[in-house]
């Protein structure tokens, strides 16, 4: 299985999120459940499609502990 990638950015209080998952981990990890997993926990949602999503959030303070909470969840489904 092929790491998946993931970018973000900050403008002000607002979050942007991207994930990417490569063929041989959508069966596993879906990058529009990764998303929501994080924008969740910066006060948004996003979607997309298994392989590559997009979310936005409105509470850039919590993204420092949403990303660290991203390899836990990834792991929990690998």
């Amino acid at each position: 299985m092929t790491t998946n990638a993931s970018s973000y950015g900050v403008d002000g209080d607002k979050v942007q999120i991207a994930a990417g998952v490569t063929a041989d981990s959508v069966g596993k990890v879906k990058a529009g459940e990764l998303v929501n997993f994080v924008a969740q926990q910066v006060g948004g949602k996003g979607g997309g499609k298994p392989d590559m999503a997009m979310a936005g959030g409105t509470d850039a303070g919590k993204l420092g502990a949403a990303l660290a909470s991203v390899q836990g969840w990834v792991s929990e489904r690998v």
